[in-house]
Order: structure tokens, then C-alpha cells, then sequence
């Protein structure tokens, strides 16, 4: 680690003499972060084993998704009341109110930095501006809940009422709907992999299914005791929260490329949404006519 700081560093001062300046790092080392949905806490989960309250007194959390400044935005559903609202916090733990009067369940950033929100009993689904103004991007879904963006700019959202009448709708750029997936049962989680396969948290059934681009499923995983959300780190490791129950003993579970499963965290009470912190970004400006 450090011959790679050190040479980091020498190329920091060759950029410099040739006209570049280091204005400053942003993003940090990767770290799990769990919504807890009755509690109302959010644990930050360390790849060390650490696990720790970043910020409590939220409203029924569910989903989360953080900007590329490191801010994390917090779904605070409100129990389904309709008066739900969005929460962003800083890395350093600050609150405020991002947008409020809605019913939010899975949260997503584009390309852009735009927020993308799926309301629940509306069927809405809205997007946001970096500045928090509003509009409606796509309507008409049936209890759109998590939704993830892949490497296209398409939007998947998963929604749909009733054992096995659930489906994932895929929404382009220009907001052209289309049915991806059906015959699912408690559409979960989303989330891409590296190589673009997008994997979704069949909580009905307690599989993992992994589809391709094309829409072809295969069962990553079976045997799960209610997995209800999912987040992919680079290394492409799977995180997956596992609501036993609705009870006390829930917990994240870590799963390999290959498969491979293990317990991150436990003791979790209903880890509703899962969000993977961003990693190191190198910020550098460049001048002319530096000397």
C-alpha cells in the first residue's frame, strides 16, 4: 500500500510541473451502509467487520442511494402514509430535508446526478434535479418499489402486487416502458453487476435471480429466508438483506461472484435498503501557463 501512495505522489508532482494542480480528493474507501425499517436507524458496515448507528430517528427507511459527492439519500416511507420524504446526509452526519409530501420506496442516481424515486401507492415514478425540483418522469405502476440504473441509462424498476404477478418494467432514457421481467413473487432489491447482469431479491420465493441483458433468468441463489434488498461493491460482491420474519435476527449477507455465501452483519432488525459508499475520486485541475 504504500509503493502505491508513494508512486501516486510522484505522479501528483510530475501533473504539477506539467500544469496540472491537486485541488483536493473526493469519495471514501468503500463501506455498507443498512436502513434498519422499524428501528428507524441507518448502521454503517465496515469491510473490516465494524458496525456502527450513522444516523438514527428516520421515518420507516427503505431504500438509500448516494450522489457522487458521498451523500447518502434516505427513502423515509413514513409506513406507507403518503407523507413520507427524502432525507440527505453527509459523510459527516448532517441532516436536512431533500423532499417532502411523497411516498418513497427505492431511490437511484442516473449518470447526471438526478434522483430517481419510485412512489409507492401513486405509482409515480419522479425524477429530481440536483437542486430537489421535481417532476414526473413515469406513471402508471402498481407499487413501484427498488429501481437501478444500468451502464445504458435505462431505469428498472420493480413493481407489481400478488405472489407471482410481479415484474420488473425497464424505462429508457426518453421514458419508453417496457416489461422485462414477470411471474416474480415480492420483488426486492435491485442492482447491476460489472458486467451488466442485473439481479433482483425475489422475497417470495427466496432466490436471488440474475438476468441477462436479454431478460434470460437463472437462480444465483436459493434458500434465503426473505432477502429484501441488494448492492453490488467493485469487487462485484453481492450484499443482500435478509429479513427473517420481520424478526429481530435479521441480517446482510455477503455473496462471492462465484456464489459463495458468508454473514457480513447481524442482528439488523428488517435491513430494508442497502447502499454501498463510493469509493476514492481524484479531483485535479488543470491551468495553463502554470509555472
Amino acid at each position: 500500500m504504500k509503493t502505491k501512495i508513494k508512486t501516486l505522489y510522484h505522479s501528483l508532482g510530475r501533473a504539477a510541473c506539467a500544469g496540472a494542480l491537486l485541488i483536493g480528493f473526493s469519495g471514501f474507501a468503500q463501506s455498507v451502509f443498512v436502513s434498519s425499517y422499524t428501528p428507524g436507524d441507518v448502521f454503517e458496515c465496515t469491510s473490516r467487520g465494524g458496525q456502527s448507528t450513522f444516523a438514527s430517528g428516520q421515518d420507516y427507511p427503505f431504500g438509500m442511494a448516494f450522489n457522487s459527492a458521498g451523500d447518502l439519500f434516505v427513502a423515509n416511507s413514513d409506513n406507507d402514509s403518503g407523507n413520507g420524504y427524502i432525507t440527505k446526509i453527509t459523510p459527516t452526519g448532517e441532516q436536512t430535508t431533500f423532499a417532502s409530501g411523497v411516498d418513497p420506496k427505492g431511490l437511484a442516481f442516473n449518470s447526471a446526478g438526478d434522483l430517481f424515486e419510485s412512489d409507492y401507492h401513486s405509482g409515480i415514478i419522479y425524477k429530481y434535479t440536483r437542486a430537489g425540483k421535481q417532476r414526473i418522469f413515469a406513471s402508471g405502476f402498481a407499487g413501484p418499489q427498488a429501481l437501478a440504473f444500468n451502464r445504458a441509462g435505462d431505469l428498472f424498476v420493480a413493481a407489481g402486487y400478488g405472489n407471482y404477478n410481479q415484474y420488473i418494467i425497464k424505462i429508457t432514457p426518453t421514458g419508453r416502458p417496457s416489461v422485462f421481467a414477470s411471474g416474480l413473487s415480492g420483488t426486492g432489491g435491485l442492482a447491476f453487476n460489472r458486467a451488466g447482469d442485473l439481479f433482483e431479491a425475489d422475497t417470495g420465493t427466496g432466490n436471488i435471480y440474475e438476468f441477462t441483458p436479454r431478460g434470460v433468468r437463472r437462480t444465483f441463489v436459493s434458500g434465503l429466508q426473505g432477502p429484501v434488498s441488494l448492492a453490488f461493491n467493485s469487487a462485484d460482491e453481492l450484499f443482500v438483506g435478509v429479513s427473517v420474519d420481520n424478526a429481530s435476527e435479521g441480517y446482510v449477507d455477503k455473496i462471492m461472484p462465484d456464489g459463495r455465501q458468508s454473514v457480513f452483519a447481524s442482528g439488523i432488525v428488517e435491513p430494508a435498503g442497502l447502499a454501498i459508499r463510493p469509493v476514492l475520486i481524484l479531483t485535479v485541475r488543470h491551468f495553463q501557463n502554470f509555472r
